[in-house]
């Protein structure tokens, strides 16, 4: 499994822990930043790594703000992506279960960073079901089609 990484500035720290956990893990990962805490905005650091796991370069992404509210919008505005806003264990392994999320998105000012590594490592090591699911992700997928 190859992982794309990132924050904005209210991200930082969990995203380092995240780093952190992946080395233990012996996941290949790619950091995108940001590397600074001034302000910057996170459709910069979102998109770029949405693009990535949709065109297949990263098998998942995971990305970090202040909430996890607007990377997951944004990261969301990609076609492919099914990217799930998570503060919690059970939500971490149900969206991959059920969604096959592709990008996780989390809070730094929602969770601490204990809880940010439980969910990353739950949302890591689960696998899509397929199933009774597939009919729904493979609806969402034929709505993307027909809005390139």
């Amino acid at each position: 499994m190859k992982v794309a990484i990132a924050s904005d500035h209210g991200g930082l720290n969990i995203r380092e822990e995240i780093k952190n956990l992946l080395l233990e893990m012996g996941i290949e990962y790619e950091d995108f930043g940001c590397d600074c805490s001034t302000s910057v905005d996170y459709p910069d650091y979102a998109i770029p790594v949405a693009e990535k796991v949709a065109n297949g370069e990263f098998d998942r992404g995971i990305l970090i703000c202040g909430t996890g509210i607007g990377m997951s919008i944004a990261a969301n505005k990609v076609n492919g992506i099914r990217c799930a806003l998570v503060h919690d264990v059970f939500s971490a392994k149900a969206t991959r279960q059920h969604n096959d999320s592709n990008i996780l998105a989390m809070g730094e000012r929602v969770i601490g960073p204990g809880l940010a590594r439980e969910i990353a490592k739950a949302w890591l090591e689960w696998e899509y079901e397929g199933g009774r699911h597939a009919a729904r992700v493979g609806k969402i997928t034929e709505y993307e089609k027909t809005t390139l």
